[in-house]
């Protein structure tokens, strides 16, 4: 754990509920997040990704065949970051593909209007990604380790 000058860490430990809140906080707020993916041979893929939060799921778009777009395509699944190191939320999800037209006009411009990128107006192939979380956690720093899953098999363990 890292100490500040005085010998304490810069960050109480926050309860469960509060770091749900801090969760949910970045998914309606953040507009970038880091995308880890592997391909079917396990070469690790890392990259960072605008998306949108509709209180259920991230929705992300990237080129079909980019290294990423073949990976979640193949594999379904992703690790998400949100966050910086001293303030991280982990998101494990499961991966549905959808046709760039696939999402009603009103969906899209949400994503747009959130990202500042509109993958529907580009001439390249690009999906839509649509991540349900089936695992998350949060942490600040060690002393917040022990309690950092805040959900587990699509299930929120705190209110």
């Amino acid at each position: 754990m890292t100490v500040d000058e005085t010998g304490t860490a810069p960050y109480a430990s926050r309860t469960p509920e509060q770091r749900r809140r801090d969760t949910m906080h970045r998914l309606e707020h953040d507009v970038d997040c880091w995308v880890a993916t592997a391909s079917i041979e396990g070469e690790p893929f890392l990259v960072p990704l605008s998306f949108d939060w509709d209180g259920e799921a991230l929705l992300l778009a990237t080129l079909a065949q980019s290294p990423t777009g073949r990976n979640l395509s193949a594999s379904r699944s992703v690790r998400i970051g949100l966050g910086d190191t001293r303030d991280v939320t982990m998101i494990d999800g499961t991966v549905e593909i959808l046709p760039i037209d696939a999402l009603s006009a009103a969906r899209g411009d949400q994503f747009a209007a959130r990202t500042g990128f509109d993958p529907r107006t580009l001439g390249s192939r690009y999906c839509w990604f649509r991540v349900t979380p089936r695992r998350i956690q949060a942490w600040r720093e060690e002393n917040e380790l022990s309690g950092r899953a805040l959900m587990r098999e699509g299930t929120w363990l705190v209110d």
